[in-house]
C-alpha cells in the first residue's frame, strides 16, 4: 500500500460574512474611532482522509459551522476584553467602554460581543475564529485534522491569515 499525503479542504462562501463595528488601540496612546467593516471569512482544514467517510471533514458541516461562527458576531460591536488600555464594564443593559480611564462609549448590551482577545484586529479575529472552529470540529468528532487556517478579510484585498497545527 502506498503512503497517503495530507489533504486540504477550503470553504469560503458568500454567506461566510459578518458586518461588525470595532476600533483598535495603537501604541503611543492612540485609539481610533468606531467604524465598521463587511468582513469575509474563509477556512482551510488540513488532515488525513477518514477511511470511513473518505473526506477530511464534511463540507456541509463545515459550511454550517462557519455560518454559525460568523452569525455570532454579525451586526455587533466587537469589544476586546483583554486590552490593557480599555476598561469594559457591563452595567445592566449597557456596556461602557473607557480608554485609559476616560469614558468613551456606552452601547446597548444586546449590540455587543465581548471577545477574549487583546485587540479587534483582523489578526486577532482570525485567531479567535480558528479556535472556535477547532472546538466545534472536535465536538463533531472530526478525526485526522492536522491544521486549521482562517482568513479574515476586512476589505477587498486586505486580509489576515492565522494557522494552527494540531497534535
Amino acid at each position: 500500500m502506498s503512503p497517503r499525503g495530507q489533504f486540504r479542504v477550503t470553504v469560503s462562501k458568500d454567506d461566510h460574512v459578518f458586518s461588525s463595528a470595532h476600533f483598535i488601540t495603537y501604541s503611543g496612546h492612540r485609539c481610533e474611532g468606531l467604524h465598521g467593516h463587511n468582513y469575509r471569512a474563509g477556512v482551510t482544514v488540513e488532515g488525513a482522509i477518514d477511511e470511513e467517510s473518505w473526506w477530511v471533514v464534511d463540507f456541509v458541516a463545515l459550511k454550517k459551522l462557519m455560518r454559525r461562527v460568523c452569525d455570532e458576531i454579525d451586526h455587533k460591536v466587537l469589544l476586546p476584553l483583554k486590552n490593557p488600555r480599555l476598561q469594559i464594564a457591563e452595567e445592566g443593559e449597557s456596556v461602557t467602554v473607557a480608554y485609559e480611564g476616560t469614558p468613551r462609549y456606552v452601547f446597548p448590551r444586546r449590540d455587543c460581543v465581548l471577545l477574549p482577545i487583546t485587540n479587534t484586529t483582523v489578526e486577532m479575529l482570525a485567531e479567535l475564529l480558528t479556535g472556535r472552529v477547532r472546538t466545534e470540529l472536535e465536538k463533531l468528532g472530526a478525526r485526522g485534522v492536522t491544521a486549521i487556517q482562517m482568513e479574515i478579510e476586512e476589505n477587498f484585498g486586505q486580509s489576515a491569515f492565522y494557522r494552527v497545527t494540531l497534535d
